[in-house]
């Protein structure tokens, strides 16, 4: 019982590890411009597509595909912050989340247009038995993941705390008026954080199809739920708080697939959500009352 409690936690920050990086890119889009961007699943899945049409035209190598999933992803990003976002910033967020909703659409079907049959293979990343210890296993693609993830917020957290760029984007979270009153170009700001969340979300993307060796037009919508229910869970606008819902999601779903079955998974995290909700009213925006990016 206990192998398989601890076998279970470990699975669970291996899956919670690519749901914190959906969840930080959210974040990142929330805390700074205080929009949600329905697209964000879309844009990833965009760019997973991009780097399968590459696999299965070139047979290129993983490194290659990783560069296509996060460069397409960005684009796409780009595409949907000009349509969606930048007429909006000092308007309606409504319509801005509505704007964005309608990109979905377009990025789905501009997908499948290119890739009309439902799943598609996509090169594994990690070929290699898994590490074995004291009882437990431990896949090699969860190590990648784990560690990209590690990666990707110690390097998020060197560029907000320890650059220029760090010092712009949490003054315009701070306060705006004040910001652009000193000097900061907010609109500037604004675009490279949009680039910056989808780049963190090309990673995800391409981690998440990598370890399960296919891709389908249900990437976007999955990750869309699985990244926002991870923000929600970690408290709205907190980085750390992403990290920690994203994993927290992830140790919950693997616990309620091995005692309630896989119906029950998404279920049980919904329900926890709700309850929260129920509970503490004011959880989802306690940390935007202070600083988001901290």
């Amino acid at each position: 019982m206990l192998v398989d409690l601890l076998q279970n936690t470990l699975d669970g920050v291996a899956i919670g590890a690519s749901y914190a990086l959906l969840a930080i890119g959210f974040t990142l889009i929330f805390g700074v411009l205080r929009r949600m961007n329905l697209s964000y699943g879309p844009a990833i899945m965009l760019g997973c597509y991009a780097a399968t049409w590459t696999h299965l035209e070139f047979q290129a190598g993983l490194l290659a595909l990783a560069l296509v999933a996060v460069g397409a992803t960005v684009l796409a990003g780009a595409y949907v912050e000009r349509l969606c976002f930048a007429p909006h910033r000092r308007g309606s967020a409504i319509a801005a989340m509505v704007g964005s909703f309608a990109i979905w659409m377009q990025l789905e079907e501009v997908a499948t247009l290119a890739l009309p049959r439902h799943i598609y293979p996509f090169p594994v990343l990690v070929e290699a038995a898994p590490l074995q210890f004291g009882g437990l296993f431990l896949p090699r693609d969860a190590i990648v993941s784990i560690g990209a993830t590690l990666a990707a917020c110690l390097l998020l957290h060197c560029l907000l705390y320890r650059s220029r760029f760090g010092i712009a984007v949490r003054a315009a979270i701070d306060n705006p008026m004040a910001a652009s009153l000193a000097g900061i170009n907010l609109s500037s700001v604004f675009v490279r954080v949009f680039a910056l969340a989808s780049a963190i979300g090309g990673v995800a993307g391409y981690l998440i199809v990598a370890t399960h060796g296919q891709v389908t037009p249900m990437l976007g919508m999955w990750s869309t739920l699985k990244g926002l229910l991870a923000m929600m869970l970690g408290g709205l606008g907190s980085l750390p708080g992403a990290v920690i819902g994203g994993l927290a999601l992830g140790i919950l779903e693997s616990h309620s697939q091995w005692f309630l079955g896989p119906q029950a998974r998404d279920l049980v995290a919904y329900l926890l959500l709700f309850a929260l909700l129920a509970a503490r009213p004011a959880w989802m925006t306690r940390w935007t009352t202070t600083r988001s990016a901290s």
